[in-house]
């Protein structure tokens, strides 16, 4: 079986808000036979991280407008977005560009 691996989220920017405060997680994701994606990802990070206001994280089953999602320092364009598949030891940066007035 695979071994289930520590993953660093972090929230930025005000995404922060929505996790109690907690700019950085260290998360040990549940073994799966497939590849954790970024889609199955935000899926578990809505059941299990966020606290409040999924809607201002989460739209549809990805991201909403207005949250840049980093995959170690590299736009999720350029990695596949929803499909990329997590590696081992990957970080993912979450950061809001929304300012609520």
């Amino acid at each position: 079986s695979k071994i289930s691996v520590v993953h660093c989220f972090y929230f930025r920017g005000g995404a922060e808000l929505l996790f109690d405060g907690v700019k950085k997680h260290q998360v040990t994701l549940p073994s799966q036979p497939e590849p954790w994606d970024i889609r199955n990802l935000l899926k578990w990070i809505k059941q299990n991280l966020l606290k409040e206001r999924p809607e201002l994280f989460i739209q549809g089953e990805s991201v909403r407008p207005g949250i840049l999602v980093l995959i170690n320092d590299a736009d999720w364009e350029l990695m596949g977005e929803l499909d990329y598949k997590l590696q081992d030891q990957d970080n993912v940066l979450f950061i809001s560009t929304l300012h609520g007035g």
